[in-house]
């Protein structure tokens, strides 16, 4: 009768403890390089998965420099933007930090892209910040890093959960945001803030009746990505985010932006929980970089003026709208991004 107990209790651990052993055996990873930038000859490529304490399998392509002679690594966690996938510029970014000696992983959010997650296209203030502890925690068990030396990267919308994760998580040294939105500050206000009360009561109404409609229906209805064809009259942020997911210098097939976009309902929690309370906490070393001309400048900018330290940094890059930090090497400052993981994870 124990041996029973025990083998049950096993068994009940593996489905409903913190790693979903079925969910990590369905995971199907694409071993063919279908980035949207080159391969480098100077990195290793593998495809790795890891899972967070919600028991979701995350998807991540790990890059490891080629000369390593044998010795732990510093190592870089990076993701984003909100709706893309480590194919796109989360990737990029990876593989130029392992270029520069760093090992690092783009990571697919939960939900998305190759990672697991049911149901699919949802986001969470709580379980995407999760993400990036859970990326730490697989850090900190390799065997070529230095458990002592890992720091994160967010683009866009992950650069608000990588500073909610810095503030969480006392084994980042470093984190590094780039082009970074505030995810629950611009679904609850809107762009510049232009929503109010009113307005935002009338969101939640809608949403609330989407919920209604979802549940009756069986499935959840898609909010759709970037909007194609594009509107002579879309707004030039609009146009640079077409420019990057809709045409081949971005376009991915899994990439949500690229495609039908999150469910209508599915970053709904962000509205009222807000992210970066606890900002002005974070002890480690943070970098923020935005582009001058950026729409979503004024996120990066408040932001930091809540940071406290004098280990703490924003660089404003001259002439650089969002998505230019998304993909272009001879824009996003990587000699300074390395020279600030450099300092601070050492």
């Amino acid at each position: 009768m124990l041996k029973k107990i025990l083998v049950l209790s096993l068994m009940l651990t593996i489905v409903l403890g913190g790693f979903n052993m079925s969910e990590a055996k369905n995971i199907k990873l694409n071993n063919d390089w279908d980035k949207v930038f080159t391969k480098s000859d100077k990195i290793e490529h593998k495809k790795i998965t890891f899972h967070n304490r919600y028991g979701i399998t995350l998807a991540a392509d790990m890059y490891i420099p080629k000369e390593t002679n044998n010795k732990k690594l510093p190592a870089i966690a990076i993701s984003g933007p909100f709706g893309a996938v480590k194919e796109q510029s989360s990737g990029l970014y990876a593989q130029e930090m392992a270029k520069r000696g760093f090992l690092t992983i783009a990571f697919d959010p939960s939900y998305t892209g190759e990672s697991g997650g049911e149901p699919r296209y949802m986001a969470s203030p709580d379980i995407n910040t999760e993400d990036f502890m859970a990326a730490v925690d697989f850090l900190s068990v390799q065997d070529n890093v230095d458990p002592e030396k890992i720091g994160i990267i967010g683009i866009c919308g992950w650069g608000g959960m990588a500073l909610n994760a810095a503030g969480l998580d006392t084994r980042i040294k470093a984190t590094v945001t780039s082009t970074m939105y505030d995810m629950s500050r611009v679904n609850a206000f809107g762009y510049f803030d232009k929503t109010d009360e009113n307005a935002r009561y009338e969101m939640k109404k809608n949403l609330n009746n989407q919920r209604t409609e979802d549940y009756k229906n069986g499935f959840y209805k898609r909010a759709g990505g970037v909007v194609d064809p594009l509107p002579d009259d879309a707004p030039y942020f609009v146009k640079d985010y077409y420019d990057y997911y809709k045409t081949n210098r971005g376009y991915h097939k899994r990439s949500l932006n690229s495609n039908e976009g999150w469910n209508v309902v599915g970053c709904m929690s962000f509205i009222n929980q807000p992210i970066l309370t606890f900002s002005p906490e974070i002890r480690s070393a943070v970098l923020m970089i935005h582009g001058e001309k950026a729409h979503s400048r004024y996120f990066s900018e408040d932001a930091f003026k809540k940071l406290k330290g004098n280990n703490k940094e924003l660089l404003i890059i001259k002439n650089a709208s969002h998505t230019d930090l998304y993909d272009k090497t001879d824009v996003i400052p990587f000699d300074k991004i390395e020279s600030f993981f450099n300092e601070y994870l050492k």
